[in-house]
């Protein structure tokens, strides 16, 4: 069943590719929504899929890229919109 997700990932990752690396992650698994950095320091997105490979998209972002230093994920469930065609930066 598709769902979505509204997720925000704190700890150091902003400046280390973070979110080049949670977009090629949701690619990986099919996903379609996007990320951006938060002016707190924190990136935060929305990612649309299969149940299962959203939580398994959780899981990779809880253990971040090589230059990151992931403290918490939070993720907030949300309805299929079905509105994103691609996963996308945002700036």
């Amino acid at each position: 069943m598709d769902t979505a997700t509204v997720f925000r990932v704190s700890g150091k990752v902003q400046g280390v590719g973070f979110r080049f690396f949670v977009s090629s992650t949701a690619l990986q698994f099919g996903l379609t929504g996007w990320v951006k950095n938060h002016s707190d320091g924190s990136v935060v997105g929305l990612a649309e899929g299969e149940h299962g490979l959203i939580v398994s998209f959780l899981k990779e972002l809880k253990v971040g890229n090589r230059w990151s230093q992931v403290e918490g994920v939070e993720n907030n469930p949300q309805s299929y919109s079905g509105d994103y065609k691609s996963f996308e930066i945002r700036y």
